[in-house]
């Protein structure tokens, strides 16, 4: 038996925004950029060089999703990404002017920051040990 993750949704404000946030501050890829309706894209984003999981950026369609821009675990880090050079990637933060919500700390299992997304959602970056 064999299960993978293959997209995680994230509810973002507009479609627009959201690919120039992933894709030119973070440096992800654009997988795709699909027209489904007057209102509706399939957009997919993932770092670069991973062949995980990818970002579904789905635009809220009413007030309840809209709710939940940026806030879509409760305040708790949603998304964990990992790095194979944790300084190049936290000086790219301060560089494209991303909120870090906490420096660098060395942990047990790695060097680890929080910063927050374009939408407030809190991300771990963590480069971790070898």
């Amino acid at each position: 038996m064999k299960q993978e993750l293959s997209h995680i949704a994230i509810i973002v404000k507009d479609y627009d925004e959201a690919i120039r946030f992933y894709c030119d501050k973070l440096h992800f890829t654009l997988l795709e950029d699909t027209v489904l309706s007057e209102t509706k894209r399939w957009v997919k984003v993932r770092p670069p060089g991973s062949s995980g999981a990818s970002l579904l950026l789905a635009e809220a369609a009413n007030d309840e999703q809209a709710s939940r821009i940026g806030n879509q675990t409760g305040g708790r880090v949603f998304l964990f990404l990992y790095t194979d050079n944790f300084d190049r990637d936290f000086n790219n933060l301060l560089a494209q002017n991303i909120s870090i919500i906490r420096q660098p700390s060395r942990e047990t299992y790695g060097i680890v920051a929080v910063f927050s997304d374009i939408y407030g959602n809190l991300w771990d970056l963590i480069q971790p040990n070898s």
